[in-house]
């Protein structure tokens, strides 16, 4: 089943003005771990997924920001500035295991929060969606 749609200001696509991705074709792109606290769980957690910079590299993205969306359709906007290289992760591991909507997944973005005190702030935490599964590049 497809997890993720991209559409908006895209070259490459898969179905019709979209690139959508199932696991399978999530797991082909460079995967990175990052472990961190984060305010929504208690210790330390691990997450694994696709750098949202490979991704957009991926699609040929070329805009200025994500108009990310949840399965309940809330979303939040993501500015081209984060789309950096140790930046956020489209995360589809929790603690070494897929995770299900029941774990605000399967799909969530997460920024490398112990890593970078810049992504310490209510600002890089209210853009790290869960449940994620839809992205307009704008």
């Amino acid at each position: 089943p497809v997890l993720l749609t991209v559409s908006g200001k895209i070259d490459h696509t898969n179905v019709g003005n979209t690139a959508a991705f199932d696991l399978a074709m999530l797991e082909q792109l460079r995967a990175v771990t990052i472990h961190t606290t984060t305010i929504w769980s208690d210790g330390p957690q691990t997450f694994t997924g696709v750098p949202v910079v490979d991704l957009l590299a991926a699609i040929g993205a070329r805009g200025d920001s994500l108009h990310v969306t949840a399965i309940s359709d809330y979303f939040v906007h993501i500015p081209a500035s984060d789309w950096v290289e140790d930046g956020p992760i489209i995360a589809y591991m929790n603690n070494g295991e897929l995770m299900s909507l029941r774990d605000k997944g399967p799909l969530r973005v997460i920024y490398p929060y112990d890593g970078n005190p810049d992504y310490q702030t209510e600002v890089a935490y209210s853009r790290s969606i869960w449940q994620l599964d839809r992205i307009n590049i704008e």
